[in-house]
């Protein structure tokens, strides 16, 4: 892809598209495009986020299916108030968003890009753990 293709979305570094943005046609799956300093800082914001064991945790648990905290705080370990902050930032972070379910506020992971992140962040460390050869 180019730059000038209309399927092409930046990644913003807030809610609001960056500049060249477009809204038509679906999301595309690869930017090719060459980074940008705006991409770059955006992409290391995203991997200083994902460089905590328990976020990398919650978001891991998040892009298989949505939770509450007590949920999260079950299936990590971690204290109530740990979690809680670590959310906090990762709604900071647009990388999570929330919904109401009664009294209580379930939490899901914000898009797909994150999502195939965090598993081959995973994929990448199970390979490096078993010995099992990477892929090309």
């Amino acid at each position: 892809m180019t730059a000038s293709n209309p399927l092409r979305q930046p990644l913003p570094s807030s809610g609001a598209p960056s500049a060249g943005a477009t809204s038509a046609g679906p999301p595309s799956l690869v930017h090719d495009a060459p980074p940008d300093q705006a991409h770059l800082d955006a992409a290391s914001d995203t991997f200083r986020m994902l460089s905590d064991p328990t976020r990398l945790h919650v978001l891991w648990l998040l892009a298989r299916s949505e939770a509450d905290v007590s949920t999260l705080t079950g299936a990590t370990g971690a204290s109530r108030t740990s979690i809680s902050q670590h959310l906090a930032k990762l709604r900071l972070g647009g990388m999570v968003d929330t919904r109401r379910d009664g009294r209580r506020i379930v939490y899901r992971i914000r898009d797909g890009h994150l999502a195939r992140l965090v598993r081959e962040g995973f994929n990448h460390a199970d390979h490096r753990l078993t010995g099992e050869p990477p892929h090309s």
